[in-house]
């Protein structure tokens, strides 16, 4: 007995002195639960037919660990509570090929160590990332991440490089957003699978060779060395798939008007590999805005190459018809369609925080298709949306209406959304 009682002393000593180095521990996470409905086809507002829900919780932990390593672990579950009994019949994010997965799903969302080195960072595992064309969406009641190294460096001043391998993600191009868990299965695929089940069947049709994802490389500068400007310039290799270009400048004015902003973008996408002979795809959008108080007004306009084969958007979602775009006119619901090739697209948008009542949002986007090389059937959106949020502590709440009016959705015919966002903090 007293030798058993020494080893055990002796394994709780060693368990302490291991955690020892270990800082600033932070337990943090969210709960929440989306509710949608629509009059689409068949339905009306509040029918369990045009209805999609679901909850969603992520509980996370960070900490400082030995030798100045900083860590985060971060889990995300989702459930249907449910609800697809009487109140929906869809869900939000977890699908597979489009289809809702009623089970209950869970994964390791974030899992990562990061090393600062004077000005440079190294950071490694499964991770956010926020790059134009590389992007984690967080629209949706879960978001897609990425097992990827990253690279951070501010030498030189007021600038910060960027290197980035990128392995392995769980975006979808289904819409959404996440790649759904089914009987305990890995829904991080090789980065550039997206891009690959989005084009493949087409190559299949034609006989010809497939993609085959081999993850990719990203590079970007980012700068305020130009006064009133912040600068960027990004150059990805989705691996024997696509290269591509962001550049984007972003203006603000207060020195010469008090309150107005402006801003330029411009994409290239060449196709590699197998889809290496189709036509590159390229988009320029430039915006304008003017804050006054608690008011924030602005419009921006985009154009698309009309002989483009690929909508420029998130590759990490597939850059397809569903993928959200970094260009400053996509819209705030109906996600795909500015960035589509032969497109023209504007959006106006108004926001005003009345204080102690609610943040208020009004939004219009407007998208029009034309005969393209690569467009057999144009198609034109309009979407407006309104909105108004509000926080009761660590309960942040928004209610949305939004009309939309594809030709591509619901026959041609409009239609209207509600939809409501529950998130608590904590």
């Amino acid at each position: 007995m007293k030798l058993a009682k020494l080893s055990l002393a002796a394994i709780v000593a060693l368990g302490v002195s291991a955690f020892a180095d270990v800082e600033n521990v932070k337990f943090s996470g969210n709960a929440k639960l989306y509710y949608g409905t629509t009059d689409a086809g068949s339905a009306d507002l509040f029918d369990k037919k045009g209805a999609y829900g679901q909850a969603a919780a992520t509980v996370a932990v960070s900490a400082d660990l030995a030798d100045g390593v900083a860590g985060k672990l971060s889990a995300t579950g989702l459930s249907t509570l449910g609800l697809e009994h009487n109140l929906v019949s869809n869900t939000w994010a977890g699908k597979r090929n489009g289809q809702p997965i009623l089970d209950a799903q869970w994964w390791v969302d974030e899992a990562w160590l990061a090393k600062t080195f004077g000005n440079t960072t190294f950071k490694v595992g499964r991770q956010e990332l926020d790059t134009p064309l590389a992007f984690s969406e967080k629209w949706n009641i879960a978001k897609n991440t990425f097992d990827a190294a990253v690279l951070l460096n501010s030498d030189l001043p007021e600038t910060t490089l960027v290197a980035a391998w990128v392995g392995r993600g769980n975006g979808a191009s289904d819409g959404g957003v996440v790649r759904g868990v089914v009987n305990g299965s890995d829904p991080f695929d090789t980065y550039g699978s997206a891009i690959a089940n989005a084009y493949n069947p087409a190559l299949k049709q034609f006989g010809l060779e497939l993609l085959k994802p081999k993850g990719a490389y990203a590079f970007g500068a980012i700068t305020k060395l130009i006064p009133m400007t912040t600068a960027q310039v990004w150059y990805y290799s989705v691996v024997s798939i696509a290269n591509a270009w962001w550049l984007q400048a972003d203006l603000d004015l207060k020195d010469a008007v008090p309150g107005l902003t402006a801003g330029a973008q411009y994409a290239y996408i060449d196709p590699q590999g197998p889809i290496s002979s189709l036509d590159e795809s390229s988009a320029w959008a430039v915006k304008l805005g003017y804050t006054l108080d608690a008011l924030k007004l602005s419009a921006a306009y985009s154009s698309t190459d009309e002989d483009g084969v690929v909508n420029v958007a998130n590759t990490a979602t597939g850059a397809s018809t569903a993928s959200q775009s970094k260009l400053y006119t996509e819209a705030w619901w109906s996600y795909g369609y500015v960035s589509r090739p032969s497109t023209d697209a504007w959006t106006v948008s108004a926001e005003y925080s009345m204080e102690d009542v609610a943040d208020f949002g009004a939004y219009y986007t407007s998208a029009d298709q034309d005969n393209g090389k690569h467009v057999a059937t144009p198609v034109d959106m309009d979407e407006f949306t309104l909105t108004a949020s509000k926080s009761f502590g660590n309960l942040n709440t928004t209610l949305a209406y939004i009309y939309t009016d594809a030709d591509d959705q619901n026959d041609g015919d409009s239609y209207n959304t509600i939809q409501v966002y529950l998130t608590y903090n904590f």
